[in-house]
């Protein structure tokens, strides 16, 4: 198990090679140089933060990324180059997913510190990121609440949106712009909603205020991009780019992870 130290010392070198990364890409003959950049910032990124302290479920966690590791490879080598669309926004999709997964376990975390310390102040055998809790002020935990709503919305507009974008770019779904009545009035009314449960959420609200904005969320999110024809897709998965690193930025403020902060920014 590494220190704190160290990993904020990964965190920082795996940010440089991920921005040299980003900006050799825009060279044709740095490219490749500038990819394995972003190969080894991974790398480190990863490494680091699985031995960092608190973490643990290895069990768990090893054998999930050796199949994911092995079904990245797999689509990389068969995936064409002008396929590469939308493998972006497949990907894009498991960012938004992991960002409302993040934000459920944060506010069901947030919540079981609050009660075990209005019970008898314990903190025993509470998850390192529990213990991180169990530390924060109230103006602290009424920022989390802040972060989780963001990263739940942003992630499940991400998630939906992205597996639209994949359908029409493959050719599984029909690229043609569909909506219901109303139109995108309906994708407003949807947000106004939002907007009304996060005040509700952030006002003590339960954590069904947090499944309903989520499935608003993703309605938007498919309904959004439903209404858009495929010919434009390719514009929507650069949308999606940016939605996804607001997506992973807030996941990095939720879980005080600074790397995920600049990597997501």
């Amino acid at each position: 198990m590494l220190g704190q130290q160290f990993v904020s010392a990964a965190a920082i070198a795996a940010s440089v090679l991920f921005i040299l990364s980003l900006g050799g890409l825009s060279n044709q003959e740095k490219a490749k140089r500038a990819v394995w950049y972003g190969i080894v910032g991974m790398a480190i990124a990863v490494f680091f933060t699985i031995l960092g302290p608190g973490i643990g479920g290895y069990w768990l966690m090893i054998p999930m990324m050796i199949v994911g590791a092995v079904i990245g490879v797999y689509l990389a080598k068969k995936v064409e180059m002008t396929q590469m669309p939308q493998l972006v926004a497949a990907l894009h999709s498991f960012v938004g997913l992991a960002a409302v997964f993040v934000g459920f376990n944060a506010d069901l975390e947030r919540r079981r510190v609050l009660a075990s310390q209005l019970i008898d102040g314990a903190t025993d055998n509470f998850s390192a990121f529990a213990a991180l809790v169990a530390t924060k002020t109230p103006a602290e935990l009424a920022f989390l609440q802040v972060e989780v709503v963001l990263g739940v919305f942003i992630g499940a507009v991400t998630f939906t949106g992205s597996i639209i974008a994949f359908g029409k770019l493959s050719g599984k779904m029909d690229g043609k712009p569909k909506q219901f009545p109303g139109g995108h009035m309906l994708n407003a009314g949807a947000a106004v909603v939002c907007l009304l449960l996060a005040i509700v959420y952030l006002n003590g609200g339960g954590f069904w205020t947090l499944l309903l904005l989520a499935a608003l969320a993703l309605f938007i999110g498919w309904h959004l991009i439903m209404g858009i024809g495929g010919a434009d897709m390719p514009v929507v998965v650069s949308m999606l780019n940016s939605y996804s690193g607001w997506a992973a930025a807030a996941i990095g403020f939720t879980l005080s992870n600074d790397l995920l902060i600049v990597t997501g920014a």
